[in-house]
């Protein structure tokens, strides 16, 4: 059995939210259903107090988290086949196809990527969320690094949230792009719209993206694109804000544009096209037992190099 150990400050501008709130807010990488469990047991103390779920904060307090780890037998394990680029003793590298849910959640109880890894690797059950320290959508591809014990855990989120993992998208976007840029704007849960992200001037949370022009074609842009945060949609909800969504994307796009004398088969091919083209190409980070710099790529899917080599067809058929 683990014990594991944090802390940290209520920040003011959550002051009046209960506590189960605030943790869940402060501890991302636990399940509510287990900072919840850790109240119950006394194993979480607000300024060398245990509380209930239900106390509001007025900001400032600390809070201790030290807590037994025990197996999450929420979750059951299913014989999912899964791209393993990388494994050792502290941590593992895959590729997600796209369709593959990275979590549990409404409406998606089995087939995920967690439910993989607990067939793969059994005692991830002890770790938060089975050792997924970040996420992908469901309709994105490409490279995920997973945790396989603890001190790896603590290693990788602190990592990302000191921003020295570097994560490296490949994209399409409907439109034709004269130059990179960043975009520098706070994202948050769309107002009306729950299901939802947008820029939020007032109320989101930083997020910056990093957009570099690859090809241009004649009405769509290649883009290598990196990320400085993490949050939810963020590359879908900031190239949205810009005008130029990413081809595909059902969510966050606009109506289909096909260029004009485009070939049959490039239309069509336009038109089949039915998640976002997003790849995450490039994943690099300090190896949390060795302190080694670690780099992987994962080449983009099939129908996104299809697609690529049909844009090329249709720009050298349609020149300018």
């Amino acid at each position: 059995m683990s014990i594991i150990q944090a802390s940290a400050t209520v920040p003011h501008e959550l002051t009046g939210k209960r506590l189960d709130q605030v943790l869940a807010q402060l501890f991302p990488s636990y399940s509510r259903s287990r900072l919840q469990a850790w109240l119950k047991l006394g194993q979480v103390k607000v300024d060398g107090q245990a509380k209930r779920s239900k106390d509001k904060v007025v900001g400032g307090e600390y809070i201790e988290l030290e807590a037994e780890v025990v197996a999450d037998t929420a979750w059951h394990p299913e014989e999912i086949t899964l791209n393993i680029l990388y494994e050792d003793d502290y941590l593992l590298v895959l590729n997600k196809p796209v369709g593959l849910v990275v979590h549990p959640g409404a409406g998606n109880q089995q087939g995920t990527l967690l439910n993989a890894l607990l067939h793969h690797c059994p005692n991830l059950a002890e770790l938060p969320r089975a050792g997924i320290v970040h996420r992908l959508d469901k309709e994105t591809s490409g490279l995920m690094v997973v945790a396989k014990n603890l001190n790896s855990h603590h290693s990788l989120v602190e990592q990302l949230q000191s921003r020295s993992v570097s994560r490296e998208y490949e994209a399409i976007a409907v439109g034709v792009m004269t130059a990179g840029f960043t975009v520098d704007l706070p994202i948050g849960r769309h107002p009306s719209q729950r299901t939802k992200m947008a820029v939020l001037e007032e109320g989101g949370k930083e997020a910056i993206t990093h957009v570099r022009v690859m090809e241009r074609y004649r009405g769509h842009s290649r883009l290598c694109i990196k990320l400085e945060t993490g949050r939810t949609h963020q590359i879908r909800v900031h190239l949205s804000y810009r005008n130029y969504p990413l081809l595909g994307d059902s969510v966050y796009g606009r109506r289909l544009m096909i260029p004009k004398g485009s070939s049959p088969e490039f239309a069509e091919a336009l038109r089949n096209f039915k998640h976002q083209a997003l790849h995450a190409r490039r994943l690099s980070l300090i190896h949390p037992n060795s302190g080694e710099q670690m780099s992987w790529e994962a080449e983009i899917p099939e129908d996104m190099k299809h697609i690529i080599e049909l844009l090329k067809q249709d720009a050298k058929a349609n020149p300018l």
